[in-house]
């Protein structure tokens, strides 16, 4: 496994890790209840604007709404984790940016008022853009690290098995040897004791030709005699 490999597999279990207890950290009771506060806030914030008047005021409520908007992503995101939702919190505070800087841009006139438009615009569209980059690298790399998990868990299964195998070939090549061996010993052992009766008969006769041999010092029944112990000494 390669170092973009680990980095990409620590990162899907940290985020995994990371939205779970985000989830867990927030009831539904809360969430509600958060959501009130959020509502509350706005009102408590837009009241102040009539402190104000003309676009002073409404650079006021911009903020109050852009505020608000931005606090109902974020809850959102906690709630709820995901990139999806980080992605929602990012726009949300492009759009206040954008529309608080519109509402500036209305003290001016003419040329400076145009370039100030355009600059909002651009700076809402260029966070939008990195906000949609940073949504599409992440889920890339989470889908590379799924990728990446997968492949190691078939691998190491693969493996697993091949030495499953290689182990039951062995056992199997060694049970026949030890069969093989036993038999080859069987055989050996019956040869053997072959050999030695072979060779007892062998030197029972030998040693009958020699006392036979020995009688023909005798004549009649001295001989007679000799040789009838000879064959009864050595089974003959």
């Amino acid at each position: 496994m390669n170092k973009i490999q680990r980095n990409a597999i620590a990162i899907a279990i940290g985020l995994m890790f990371s939205a779970s207890a985000m989830a867990q950290a927030m009831s539904e009771d809360q969430h509600k209840a958060a959501k009130a506060s959020i509502t509350a806030q706005y009102k408590t914030d837009k009241a102040a604007c009539d402190a104000w008047s003309g676009n002073a005021k409404d650079i006021c409520k911009a903020d109050a709404k852009g505020k608000e908007n931005i606090a109902k992503a974020e809850l959102a995101a906690k709630y709820k984790p995901s990139e999806s939702a980080n992605y929602d919190v990012k726009v949300a505070k492009a759009e206040a940016a954008y529309d608080v800087a519109k509402e500036k841009c209305d003290d001016k006139a003419g040329n400076s008022k145009d370039v100030c438009m355009k600059e909002a615009k651009a700076a809402q569209v260029s966070a939008k853009a990195d906000a949609k980059a940073q949504m599409k690298v992440t889920n890339a790399n989470d889908k590379a690290a799924e990728t990446t998990m997968k492949a190691n868990d078939k691998a190491a299964t693969t493996s697993a098995k091949a030495i499953d195998k290689a182990t039951a070939t062995v056992v199997k090549a060694n049970d026949e040897a030890a069969t093989t061996t036993a038999k080859a010993n069987v055989k050996a052992d019956a040869k053997s004791t072959d050999a030695r009766v072979d060779a007892a008969a062998d030197k029972r006769d030998a040693e009958y030709a020699v006392a036979k041999e020995k009688c023909d010092a005798f004549a009649g029944d001295a001989k007679a005699n000799c040789i009838s112990q000879a064959k009864t000494r050595f089974g003959k």
